[in-house]
This record gives structure tokens, C-alpha cells and sequence, in this order.
């Protein structure tokens, strides 16, 4: 996993020391040597992840930090303390001012590459979900970033078998937070399973079970991929040894025995204010993604989708030697309706239309708006027999009863004219199916309007095995 990683520090051989760990793991590394100085090459040079010292003159690290997460551009970037201050209040401090960790000086091989990993993943996902916003907000699509995320009402698993750290941390969180408390790591994972932490905490040092089991339990779960897992370790050789282990499975921070409270508080904080921001941006992708693939008047898939979807079923109906069946239908007479009751009317119209489209149709069938007045219903596995018969439930339903209007009191009957075609094997097209219907779709209009035509060769095409059958 490579990565470009900004070393801050004013003394120059700590500076040499990291590079040298660093380069070593094919990190690609830049370096600073005050906070001026980082911020500038953050902004130019945008690392994955930045080792910023505290104690620096003119500006220190919590000042750094404080501007770093600041900054709509930059605040997405992991940030790690490296000191050697040890007061919990220094931590605490650091924490709020949005640091993501802190490693003491001398700092530990092991557990520097281990945050770093863990950190830079993190980075290369929220690098993604970002992108994809950018990409959405070009468009108009979704809103720009907020400052910052609310924490507040969040909700907190805590597996913990033993009732005095239990009720501590119950005690630091509940009065902010919703707290669930369980020793049984089978009960934590089926309330993960609900979809509704915000964070969950395990204990390394259950009694009865395994929680780094736990922890790779609630990463293999779709429900609980993206939840934030802080853990809490003893400060023992063999669970730093675990602690190392957790952050591979994706653990995102931890907490080392003793435990202050308000260091407990900051960190939750920032694994749920993370996690918050990454449902945000998870949330306008949804959003874009439903909104670059439908009709944003009737809420029926677009044409663009609609060709896709229809290339896809008749490549693999081809391959399967099943039908698709296709309809295209045209509202009757439309144009009278914008004229006479006004355009307002004439969306209402369509967007009712729409949704009695969707009604009579099969759950496995795909509607979607081909433009203007014009809909598109595809049928996965429906041969022309069966596509008829649908064609006709569509038409009985927009005929059964009268349509609203933008005026209250006004309604008026809306019929419909459909044409409708049917696969034809591998030799057939998206483009050929789609111009059969069409010219069918003329076929029932010129011939009176509100009916179901089928395309005269696709007739013909239905009853040569017929024929054959019978001469047989």
C-alpha cells in the first residue's frame, strides 16, 4: 500500500528518523519543518496522511491540526500526533482540535506502520466518496460540503463482560449519546445487524469470547462494514500484539486501560463525526446516481437507462433463448390537454400516468419515460402472447378513471395508444425491437387511438411455428 506522507517536526534528525522508517515501507515521504511551512505543501502537494509534531515554535501542532481540519479542502486528510507528551489532557486536546491519533516518541515501529495503514485506507475511501461529490456537485446535483457534523443523539454499542468498565463508559457517554450495553458478542452482532450504530466499542479483554472475533464479525457484515470500531487494551505486551491486528481487520481507534473519560468522550466524537460525513457523502451518491438514471418528473427511469437495461436483458435473453417483451406507449391527444388545462396540468398528467404504469405492470418489468409523452415498458422473459396481455392491462388502467388536474375540481379521461414487439433471438437488436413497437405504436393510432397494435411481422414471425406444427 504506498502512500505520500508529510513529516512535520523542527528538529531535523526526528525528521531523518521517520523518512528513513518510512521510505524504508516504499511510503513515498515529504517533510516540513514548521507549521507554516506544512500548511503551504499541504494545500500544494495534498498528502494521504500527515506526522505532525506538538511542540514547534511560532505555531504548534494543536494550531496546525486546528487549521488542517478547518479547511473544507484539506480536513479529510488523517492527521497523527507524534509527541512526547504523555498527559491525558495533551491527548484530549489534541483530539478535539481533530487529530486522529497520537504515537510517543520514541515511536514504535510496529504501531506506526500499523496507524499509518489503517489511516491511509481510511483516506483512500473518503478520497473516493469525495470524487464522487465533486462529480455530482458539477452537476448541480447534490448540495456542497457543511462545515461540520452534528455528534449529537448518536448511537453506541458497547460490548464490555465486566460491570464496572460498563458503567464507566456508560457514565462518560449517556448524556449525549444513546448507550446499548451487552457482554455477549451473538447479542452485539445481531444488534449491529439492525443498521442503526453510529459506533461500536469491544472490549480486547472479554472474558467468555474473542473481540477481535467480534470485530472481524461486524467488518464481514454488510450491516456493519462501515460502523466505526474503537477498541479498548490493557497495557500488556500480548494486547498491543492485538491491538496491531485489530487496526489490519479494520478497527478504527482504540483506547489503552486506564481509560480517562473525556478522552473516551473526544474520540467518539471523531469516529462519530466521521462517520456522519461519510453517510453524507455516501447518501448524494445514492441521490446522483438515482438522479442520472431517472426522470425527475415521474420518478420513472430515463431513456438513457432504459437503453442500457434493454441492451443488457437482449444480450442475455440471446444467450438463454428467452423473450424480452417490449411496449411503447403514447398518451392520446396530450398536446389538448397543455393547451386546455395548462402545463401544470399536463405534468400532473404524466406523473399519474406513471405511477399507474407502475402499478400494472410485474415487479421484473422496467418503465421508463422515452420522452415527452412517450413511455417504455420492458419485459424480461414475456413473449408476444404475454406482452399483449400486459399492453392491455396498461391500457385498462389509464382508461378505468378520469385524471386529476392542476384545478381541484376539474378531471379529465386520459386513454392511451400501444405498440408492442417481441425479441427475436441472437439475431435481433435493442435498435430493431424498439423500431418495431414504435411502428406499431403508429398502427394503433392511426387506426382510431386507444388500442393495442403488434407489429406485422412480429405476428408473422408468431405463427410460422404454428403453421409448421399444423402441416406437420
Amino acid at each position: 500500500m504506498s502512500a505520500r506522507i508529510l513529516v512535520v517536526d523542527d528538529v531535523l534528525p526526528n525528521v531523518k528518523l521517520l523518512e528513513a522508517k518510512l521510505s524504508r515501507e516504499y511510503f513515498d515521504v515529504l517533510s516540513a519543518m514548521n507549521g507554516a511551512d506544512a500548511l503551504e505543501m499541504i494545500h500544494r502537494e495534498q498528502p494521504d496522511i500527515v506526522l505532525l509534531d506538538v511542540m514547534m515554535p511560532e505555531m504548534d501542532g494543536f494550531e496546525v491540526c486546528s487549521r488542517i481540519k478547518a479547511d473544507p479542502d484539506t480536513r479529510h486528510i488523517p492527521v497523527v500526533m507524534v509527541t512526547a507528551l504523555s498527559d491525558t489532557a495533551d491527548r484530549v486536546r489534541g483530539l478535539e482540535a481533530g487529530a486522529d491519533d497520537f504515537l510517543t516518541k520514541p515511536v514504535n515501529d510496529i504501531a506506526l506502520f500499523a496507524r499509518v495503514k489503517s489511516l491511509i485506507r481510511l483516506k483512500m475511501m473518503m478520497d473516493e466518496l469525495r470524487l464522487r461529490e465533486a462529480t455530482s456537485n458539477n452537476f448541480g446535483v447534490v448540495e456542497p460540503e457543511q462545515d461540520q457534523m452534528s455528534v449529537d443523539g448518536a448511537k453506541v454499542l458497547v460490548v464490555e463482560d465486566r460491570d464496572i468498565y460498563a458503567r464507566n463508559i456508560q457514565q462518560a457517554l449517556g448524556d449525549q449519546n444513546e448507550v446499548i450495553l451487552t457482554p455477549d458478542p451473538d447479542e452485539a452482532l445481531e444488534k449491529a445487524r439492525s443498521g442503526e450504530s453510529d459506533l461500536v466499542i469491544v472490549s480486547l479483554s472479554l472474558q467468555q469470547a474473542d473481540g477481535l472475533r467480534l470485530c472481524s464479525g461486524l467488518r464481514s457484515m454488510e450491516e456493519s462494514r462501515q460502523v466505526p470500531i474503537l477498541i479498548l487494551v490493557d497495557d500488556t505486551p500480548d494486547q498491543m500484539e492485538r491491538l496491531v491486528k485489530g487496526l489490519d481487520l479494520g478497527v478504527n481507534d482504540y483506547l489503552i486501560r486506564p481509560i480517562d473519560q473525556n478522552e473516551l468522550l473526544a474520540r467518539c466524537h471523531t469516529q462519530i463525526r466521521r462517520k456522519r460525513y461519510e453517510d453524507r457523502l455516501r447518501d448524494n451518491y445514492h441521490m446522483s446516481l438515482a438522479m442520472a438514471v431517472t426522470d425527475s418528473l415521474t420518478g420513472l427511469y430515463n431513456r438513457r437507462y432504459l437503453e442500457s437495461h434493454l441492451e443488457n436483458l437482449m444480450e442475455r435473453a440471446a444467450h438463454g433463448d428467452k423473450p424480452v417483451g417490449l411496449v411503447i406507449m403514447d398518451i392520446d391527444h396530450f398536446k389538448a390537454v397543455n393547451d386546455t388545462h395548462g402545463h401544470a396540468s399536463g405534468d400532473k398528467v404524466l406523473t399519474e400516468f406513471a405511477t399507474r404504469v407502475q402499478r400494472a405492470i410485474r415487479g421484473i418489468d422496467l418503465g421508463a419515460r422515452y420522452g415527452g409523452e412517450e413511455f417504455v415498458v420492458v419485459m424480461p422473459e414475456a413473449d408476444l402472447e404475454a406482452s399483449v396481455k400486459i399492453a392491455e392491462r396498461l391500457r385498462q388502467a389509464v382508461e378505468k378513471d378520469e385524471f386529476d388536474t392542476a384545478d381541484e375540481a376539474v378531471r379529465i379521461p386520459i386513454t392511451v395508444s400501444i405498440g408492442v414487439s417481441s425479441s427475436r433471438g441472437a439475431e435481433d437488436s435493442p435498435a430493431e425491437i424498439l423500431r418495431r413497437a414504435d411502428e406499431a405504436l403508429y398502427q394503433a393510432k392511426n387506426a382510431g387511438r386507444n388500442r393495442v397494435e403488434v407489429h406485422e411481422s412480429d405476428v408473422l414471425q408468431q405463427d410460422e411455428p404454428r403453421a409448421q406444427a399444423q402441416g406437420a
